[in-house]
């Protein structure tokens, strides 16, 4: 059965984004970025790639499909992309958005615990959740693993990695790397 893994940076007052979206605080490691892009090539947007010397279409090593809510779309958006992810199958969740003008987008506007418990039944890889924090609370029961790149920064204010009600759901540190900027990745199941 497939499984759906929140993959995802954070500093270190629990923040994924600043509050207008910025993500540009988190200090950039070349050691890192190459760990991590080699270890999960599909993280990297597809218009980022050719940054990093990867092929567009090169595959991923777990997740095949990416699901994201309207504050992780737009940023690519406002850059031009709209299939953000060409490599892998896209979700957006957005009650708001009206519509997506790109074929290799799915939007979904309602019920996003449906559409994963769905996926999860079909046959592929990994989903990979992409954010916001709103969408994490509301698949907080669906999550059955967490991949947190925990940066040596205080945000202030912004995105919670989770935005939702008071509900404590135990995880188990499965593994732990750390890199020269201080920044640590973390794999935690769900316990």
């Amino acid at each position: 059965m497939r499984k759906l893994v929140y993959y995802v940076a954070v500093s270190l007052d629990g923040y994924i984004a600043g509050p207008a979206g910025e993500y540009d605080f988190y200090p950039f490691d070349a050691e890192m970025a190459a760990w991590i892009n080699q270890r999960y090539p599909e993280f990297v947007p597809t218009f980022a790639r050719s940054h990093f010397d990867m092929a567009l279409d090169e595959p991923g090593t777990r997740c095949d499909a990416v699901l994201m809510g309207r504050g992780s779309y737009e940023p690519g958006l406002a850059a031009g992309a709209t299939s953000p992810y060409a490599h892998m199958k896209q979700y957006v969740v957005s009650s708001t958005l009206g519509r997506i003008d790109d074929p290799k987008v799915e939007l979904v506007e309602s019920d996003p615990v449906g559409l994963v418990q769905r996926l999860k039944k079909e046959e592929g890889g990994d989903i990979w959740l992409c954010g916001g924090g709103k969408l994490a609370a509301q698949l907080l029961d669906e999550l059955d693993e967490l991949i947190i790149k925990s940066y040596p920064v205080v945000a202030g204010g912004g995105i919670p990695v989770f935005a939702g009600e008071f509900r404590p759901t135990l995880f188990a540190p499965t593994q732990r790397k750390e890199f020269g900027n201080g920044a640590q990745v973390t794999w935690f199941t769900r316990a």
